[in-house]
């Protein structure tokens, strides 16, 4: 019982890992609810048998109902672990969309709010003595409500326009974890190229002690970077580690991260008494690398970076949100390698920890992006302010996240021009991004209307090389931008003084369609590969080469139901070779494809 995990999900937390986990995903009872009737747990009548993580929308999850469904019910049971005396027993959910509540053994053991975040319920005291334990979870999603984060989340009931069939439920991973009577509880690591450290912020949790201390051991391989111990104040440690300078260029190049070369930190922290009895052991990893803006230019290790992003929505044909399996996710990292890309930005979803563990291993910057509301009200400030501290709080540690993206296109702030109430909630969540995190650029609102922003995002799907290309003129694509182009109809910034000087990326362009099923569409659309391969090629030779950009993100990584502009089918199928996509995409041909090509051969 202690060892079960999830050999098709990997470990659900992958920057704190443990030994003691079992993985609760597989087939659960379930029943759909009456929304606005309240029925007590023994009246609840589980009918059928679902798979989780995958939503009930998800054929994969064996349901496959996508209208509306605005209560959910989940039912399963699992054996009592043998837990040493003090030692605790924790629920973790990756993520349920969107009001959760969980009863075990009927009684009460916590709630959540928010469908993209994690969150744990300590179910120590709820357990029996013996045999069998029983979870149950409620699950409450209101389809209509337009003012809490929902991301491509269609409030119609079927999919129209760029949004598609709805969420509900569980749709991530759900695993108990022993820990310890005293345990570290939360991680978070920094870097600094300036002063060649690392930073580490750790928090413990549980029984307290007069005196603890923790050991903390990094690597590179097989060479030690640090060992050392840190005694803990007040449940928290703070420190920076400093690491002995290599002096040389090409020594301390090779310790930086970068999609070329990402090198990883791995490392494990040892928690002890005053006594020096081991009271928990975590591995973790970590990188040195920095990431900013300089005028013009993005910054990867304090030099211009060329940021090549395709736009990525996390959806699977089957399992829509949900990976079929951690392979799929690795599979779509090193997909969008092998096309030529560098990064990708996460669109209206933060995506599962282990697609960002395989970002991290594999190389792929990313830009991550917090899913919309859609109505300007009171409950939409609080709610998406407190899941993007979530968010923030879970990824803020993985060193492939090198912009956070709180706002989309002007979503849930739709009239940002005339309302000043909307654009101080842009501007404080982009402030607050910063407070929390300012080792890293914040694009305030990507697309258009700027008004707090260290990157400016522009949206333009004008499918005419030529148009694009004398828009975004070097010598005078801001002053051009700022006061006479409207790409997508709008104003790019709000305030053109103080955005005088930001680098600028094409954050959304292209969107080809070539489509296999009837009804599907794109931005433009073409009737052969040939044609996409072509189109797509002039498209890229263009844009790539504007000196004003310090990066573009091409529309988009796969089809994603009826909107099919994809470079790839849904099933990962390419619509044309990788080594041409790669080639239009880089120049050069991409080693990333050929490694792929190679291994596939």
């Amino acid at each position: 019982m202690r060892h079960r995990p999830d050999p098709y999900r990997g470990y659900p937390r992958p920057q704190l890992e443990r030994n003691e986990w079992v993985s609760l995903n597989g087939e659960w009872d379930f029943a759909i609810g009456r929304p606005g009737f309240r029925q007590a747990l023994d009246d609840v009548r589980f009918d059928r048998r679902i798979v989780v993580p995958f939503s009930p929308e998800a054929p994969a999850s064996g349901i496959g109902e996508t209208g509306y469904l605005h209560v959910c019910w989940y039912r399963r049971t699992f054996a009592r672990p043998a837990l040493e005396p003090g030692e605790r027993l924790l629920l973790h959910f990756g993520a349920v969309d969107y009001y959760a509540t969980v009863w075990v053994n009927e009684r009460f053991a916590g709630r959540h709010e928010g469908g993209y975040t994690p969150w744990t319920v300590d179910v120590t005291d709820h357990l029996t003595r013996s045999g069998e334990q029983t979870i149950i979870v409620r699950v409450e999603d209101d389809p209509a409500d337009l003012s809490k984060p929902r991301g491509k989340q269609d409030w119609q009931l079927n999919p129209h326009g760029i949004w598609y069939h709805r969420t509900t439920g569980i749709w991530q991973t759900v695993w108990l974890e022993i820990v310890p009577p005293t345990w570290i509880s939360e991680l978070r690591w920094t870097s600094s190229l300036a002063r060649w450290e690392i930073g580490l912020d750790l928090r413990v949790a549980g029984a307290w002690r007069d005196t603890l201390w923790v050991h903390v051991e990094l690597r590179v391989g097989r060479q030690l970077l640090t060992k050392d111990s840190y005694l803990v104040l007040a449940h928290e440690v703070h420190r920076r580690i400093a690491l002995s300078d290599p002096g040389i260029d090409d020594y301390r190049n090779e310790l930086l991260w970068s999609p070329e070369a990402p090198t990883i930190i791995d490392g494990t922290i040892d928690l002890y008494d005053e006594h020096g009895a081991l009271l928990d052991h975590v591995r973790t990893y970590t990188a040195l690398r920095s990431v900013g803006v300089d005028e013009y230019r993005f910054l990867l290790n304090g030099r211009p970076y060329h940021m090549r992003l395709v736009l990525d929505q996390g959806y699977w044909p089957d399992g829509g949100l949900t990976a079929p399996d951690d392979a799929a996710l690795r599979r779509d990292v090193e997909l969008a390698k092998a096309m030529g890309f560098n990064g990708v930005r996460k669109h209206q979803k933060i995506e599962d920890p282990r697609y960002l563990y395989w970002a991290d291993r594999l190389g792929l910057l990313v830009w991550e992006e917090m899913p919309s509301a859609y109505r300007f009200t009171t409950a939409s400030v609080e709610r998406l302010t407190r899941e993007w501290i979530e968010a923030l709080r879970r990824d803020v540690s993985h060193p492939c996240i090198v912009a956070w993206v709180p706002f989309n296109e002007s979503w849930g702030v739709p009239n940002l021009p005339s309302n000043a109430a909307e654009r101080h909630f842009v501007q404080a969540l982009y402030h607050l991004t910063n407070a929390i995190d300012s080792s890293r650029p914040v694009v305030g609102n990507d697309g258009w209307e700027s008004v707090a922003t260290d990157i400016i995002g522009v949206h333009d799907y004008d499918p005419d090389p030529d148009r694009l290309q004398r828009r975004y003129h070097v010598d005078e694509v801001l002053p051009r931008l700022t006061r006479h182009e409207r790409p997508g109809g709008r104003v790019v910034v709000l305030d053109r003084e103080r955005h005088g000087n930001l680098p600028v990326v094409l954050s959304e362009f292209g969107g080809i369609a070539l489509a296999r099923d009837p009804g599907a569409w794109g931005y433009s659309c073409c009737d052969t590969p040939e044609q996409l391969a072509e189109r797509y090629a002039r498209l890229l030779a263009v844009v790539r080469n504007i000196d004003a950009l310090a990066g573009f993100c091409y529309t988009q990584f796969a089809d994603t139901y009826q909107e099919a502009n994809g470079l790839l089918y849904a099933d990962r199928t390419p619509k044309f070779p990788i080594d041409e996509i790669a080639r239009a995409t880089s120049g050069p041909t991409s080693p990333a494809s050929v490694a792929l090509q190679a291994a596939e051969t």
